[in-house]
């Protein structure tokens, strides 16, 4: 594709997501091009940079999308304004802290002839579509998830994941929650939880579910964000042809203990190669499943207060 011809994005939010994961992998994707970044505290090199987003749709640069890697909390104001310029927007994981407001954005996008595209990174693992594939046949009787990694790891100072709306340990949970709702042929729904609140925030830093869909399927899930240690990212998956699991975060893939697939995750270039498309399309992509899971999770749980978290 020629250059002149790529999608030019702008990213807003410019904190470790979007350095670790954004920027790579536009340069990375057909189609794509980093036009500029609007952050109040950040900057890339060469790149033209403004402090908000409203300062840089007055200041007449050229693009045609952003993509969204602020807190979840702000992202529906922000995206509201892309969409009301006539931008396209991609809405980094969770979209938005309710399903109500990204429904919301999805009928403006509607009415802009605009791109809305709720991203769920951990559907591009290389793992996902095959279990899909053999799970689409098979009786599934029980499912297990352990998704537990280690908060000061992956989210170092970020105070805003223990504010509302920031989603505590269900930011890592709800790419797990992204998984089973894509390689299950039935929609799933909670039938109990518990969460593990520390003494001084406001948002989960462990939880458990339990889930079911309408043939009695037994689901289990538990999200920790404590463990200092080995680091765990599974699904495991018991049905009536024998066992399936999703190790890695969905980089492993085994069927009754045998190794399928073991690959590298390229997952963000495959979600800007997607925007990219939907964009040309003037289409959009919003499921929002994984988010209504993590909001009658919040329905229906009973809360317990464990030690304060620093």
């Amino acid at each position: 594709m020629d250059p002149q011809d790529a999608c030019r994005i702008a990213i807003i939010g410019l904190g470790k997501v979007a350095r670790d994961r954004h920027v790579d992998a536009i340069s990375r994707a057909p189609g794509a091009r980093l036009a500029a970044t609007a952050d109040p505290q950040a900057s890339l090199p060469g790149i033209p940079a403004f402090p908000s987003l409203e300062a840089l749709l007055a200041s007449g640069t050229g693009f045609d999308a952003v993509a969204l890697c602020t807190p979840p909390a702000i992202r529906t104001r922000l995206a509201a304004a892309a969409l009301a310029a006539g931008k396209h927007v991609l809405l980094e994981k969770p979209p938005g802290a309710t399903v109500a407001e990204v429904t919301a954005l999805t009928h403006l996008a509607h009415r802009q002839h605009r791109t809305l595209y709720a991203t769920w990174h951990s559907r591009h693992a290389p793992a996902v579509e095959p279990a899909r594939a053999r799970l689409a046949t098979r009786r599934i009787r029980a499912i297990r998830i352990d998704w537990k990694e280690d908060v000061r790891h992956w989210h170092p100072g970020q105070d805003w994941i223990w504010e509302p709306g920031g989603f505590g340990v269900f930011d890592p949970g709800i790419n797990a929650l992204s998984i089973l709702t894509r390689i299950l042929p039935r929609p799933v729904f909670v039938t109990d939880a518990e969460l593990l609140l520390p003494a001084n925030r406001a948002t989960p830093i462990a939880a458990h579910l339990r889930f079911t869909d309408t043939e009695g399927l037994d689901g289990r899930a538990a999200f920790d964000w404590r463990p200092t240690g080995p680091e765990d990212w599974t699904i495991r998956i018991e049905t009536d042809e024998g066992p399936l699991a999703i190790e890695r975060g969905g980089r492993r893939l085994l069927e009754g203990g045998l190794l399928l697939l073991d690959q590298p995750k390229a997952e963000y270039p495959a979600i800007y190669s997607r925007f990219t498309a939907l964009a040309g399309q003037g289409a959009s992509e919003v499921d929002l499943a994984p988010l209504a899971l993590v909001a009658d999770t919040f329905l229906l749980s009973r809360r317990h207060t464990v030690e304060a978290f620093h």
